[in-house]
């Protein structure tokens, strides 16, 4: 990896994050086609270098909502404890059951695409005079687990599908924001050890690419925090229909590429 790589890598992750943060997506699942079509990582060690990333670029924006005391709180208890077991079904099944790029990006593009026009519609529908009711703990916790095993499979750290999900329900963007990156931040830490076991048992290119992964995730330290900086200055409307715009074209563009 050259210098310009690793300049490339800095400064991708830093404006990724400056945009995703403040809904609560890490930035890691937009990395994902830089990281496969510009630099070549090879699958499955896509997954790991995303995680790496997130570990690395995750206290940038958890400082700042720290600093404003929206770190802590119920739903990030809820989360953690369910993200933290999926994420390392789904690092096994990664490196053993889904190895190839094209099946990765066909359940991508099948997940966040539908996710994202579904927020975007609610968002935009008329509101309802009888308010949505939020998820009980209970299915908060088991979604959790469900996206842990999604978000270990995809190196995503899972705050890009908890999201729209959450919001989708009626919560906030500024409550789920903070908790989602939480969780994305610890499952990626249970994520990346995984990956770095399995990579002293298993065979082809699981481990991460280091180099790329620290150069893209110092990128994203500094635009996470940036980026939470500036959420509470954009509107609640504004921060939905950009998680939902998100997802949805990350979806479409792992559809078109899954299709060559």
């Amino acid at each position: 990896m050259t210098w310009s790589a690793g300049l490339a890598g800095l400064a991708a992750g830093l404006l990724i994050a400056v945009v995703t943060a403040p809904v609560g997506v890490s930035g890691a699942v937009f990395l994902l086609p830089v990281q496969l079509s510009v630099f070549g990582v090879p699958s499955p060690a896509v997954t790991p270098t995303n995680l790496l990333f997130n570990v690395v670029a995750g206290p940038g924006a958890l400082l700042r909502y720290r600093r404003e005391g929206l770190l802590y709180g119920p739903l990030t208890r809820r989360l953690v404890p369910g993200t933290l077991p999926g994420v390392v079904i789904g690092a096994v099944v990664r490196v053993f059951a889904i190895p190839g790029a094209t099946v990765f990006r066909l359940l991508v593009a099948a997940l966040l695409m539908p996710l994202g026009l579904w927020l975007i519609g609610r968002t935009l529908r008329p509101a309802r005079r009888t308010p949505v009711a939020e998820p009980s703990p209970r299915a908060i916790t088991g979604l959790a687990l469900v996206v842990g095993v999604v978000g270990g499979i995809y190196g995503i750290g899972g705050g890009s599908i908890l999201g729209p999900i959450l919001v989708g329900r009626g919560m906030p963007v500024t409550r789920v924001a903070p908790a989602a990156l939480a969780a994305t931040f610890a499952t990626s830490v249970a994520g990346a050890a995984a990956f770095g076991l399995l990579s002293l048992t298993g065979s082809g290119d699981i481990a991460p690419d280091w180099y790329l992964g620290l150069a893209c995730g110092l990128g994203g330290l500094v635009g996470g925090y940036l980026g939470a900086h500036l959420q509470p200055h954009l509107p609640e409307t504004a921060l939905r229909l950009l998680l939902g715009a998100l997802a949805a074209i990350l979806g479409a563009l792992y559809a078109v590429q899954s299709l060559r």
